[in-house]
């Protein structure tokens, strides 16, 4: 490659649904301001024998959700050790990771955390989420309003942050955004990447999985509002990864 060649970003995808890969790589795409040149995609579901070797010659790593896969079943799903040990190798070297949902799970077991499951007070939909006072002054959180309305959709959570690392934002139920502490490495129970568009568009075609009451999905769909500040967290990112290689 040549070295004033803007360098790959690559996204690790936990998803086997054709149509939910393309959705998720184009949000990525559109809010990141990545050309599709430039972001390339590793589904997990296709291959999970991996491991660090597959960020060789990019930039950063992003990581997304999960349709179906539960990080606490690592004996259904083959891939979830590799991706946790991958999360813990690029902590460990510092190399640039943004991590929504399924990859923010990884990312607390990765680091000592502990995942449970969500069984009451699911956060399905957009909500404000409490910044802390680190996040006034985090690279990625600065000047952003407090609260922050945020997309999510998860059935799983953590509650305490995990050793090293420093708490960005959360709710009464879940830690919802921390950082490892000096290390380019962030990630985010809830979704940057989807707006109410898309949050739309899931809920409907997993209603099944999240809310089957009809009438509660509608109220859900009513209630749910653009989130055009959290939306710019890609980008953010991919503006510090860049300036930072400068």
């Amino acid at each position: 490659m040549n070295s004033f060649e803007p360098k790959k970003y690559l996204l690790l995808q936990i998803r086997h649904e054709p149509e939910v890969c393309a959705e998720e790589y184009q949000c990525f795409l559109q809010h990141s301001g990545l050309p599709a040149e430039r972001l390339d995609i590793f589904n997990i579901y296709t291959r999970s024998d991996f491991d660090k070797e597959i960020l060789n010659g990019y930039a950063a790593l992003l990581v997304g959700g999960a349709s179906e896969a539960n990080v606490l079943q690592p004996q259904k799903y083959a891939f979830i050790d590799p991706a946790i040990k991958l999360m813990r190798d690029c902590a460990e070297s510092g190399f640039p990771v943004f991590a929504s949902c399924f990859g923010f799970q990884l990312a607390v077991l990765a680091l000592g955390g502990r995942i449970t499951d969500l069984v009451q007070h699911r956060e399905i939909g957009t909500i404000p989420i409490e910044l802390s006072a680190a996040a006034t002054t985090d690279p990625l959180f600065a000047s952003m309003p407090n609260p922050l309305t945020v997309v999510s959709v998860h059935q799983q959570s953590a509650v305490e942050t995990p050793a090293a690392c420093v708490a960005l934002a959360s709710t009464q139920a879940c830690l919802h955004s921390f950082k490892v502490l000096n290390k380019p490495f962030w990630a985010f129970q809830f979704h940057p990447e989807v707006n109410l568009q898309t949050l739309i568009k899931r809920l409907t075609r997993y209603q099944e999985k999240y809310i089957r009451d009809s009438a509660v999905l509608k109220q859900i769909l009513v209630n749910s509002v653009d989130t055009p500040i959290a939306n710019t967290l890609p980008a953010r990112f991919v503006d510090y990864v860049e300036n930072s290689a400068k």
